[in-house]
């Protein structure tokens, strides 16, 4: 019995991740082929501009070049093995990791389609930052929901 409850959560677990993966990814690719396609807009914060980050978070790794995409590709693969190996943790954030396979999938496609990761929102009130997108968010989100689980499931595993 406890096998096939097991093989359920899984199952559940893997459908979550895969269908809010592939949302995440379309609303992502979505949003850049409108600002490929030429939207552009300019407030006191914001603006919407078109860049093309061929590194990480500010750039870093961009001497990796070509590596860098097949890099990335690989750790995708490595966390979601790992995924299947500790089922915990996929059921109990199976939506979050969704989120990030999503997302860094997304900025993958953008360094195999694009001339690197299309980026296009840069804050600009009280100091410059860099030029992030959706994607990007959603990743720091799916991080801080998988960090608020842990802290809370420690939490509640006390008493």
């Amino acid at each position: 019995m406890s096998f096939l409850k097991r093989y359920f959560n899984l199952k559940k677990s893997l459908y979550i991740l895969i269908i809010s993966a592939i949302f995440i990814f379309i609303f992502d690719q979505t949003i850049k082929q409108i600002i490929l396609d030429g939207f552009r807009w300019q407030s006191e914060y914001i603006d919407i501009i078109l860049t093309y980050n061929k590194g990480v978070a500010f750039s870093m790794f961009a001497f990796l070049g070509n590596y860098l995409k097949y890099i990335q590709l690989t750790l995708l693969l490595v966390l979601f093995l790992y995924l299947l190996y500790d089922k915990k943790l996929l059921d109990s954030n199976s939506f979050a990791f969704g989120l990030i396979f999503g997302a860094g999938l997304g900025n993958i496609y953008d360094r195999f389609i694009h001339e690197g990761v299309v980026d296009y929102i840069f804050w600009h009130k009280w100091f410059k930052f860099a030029v992030f997108n959706f994607a990007d968010m959603v990743i720091d989100f799916a991080i801080v929901l998988i960090l608020l689980q842990s802290f809370f499931a420690k939490k509640d595993s006390k008493y």
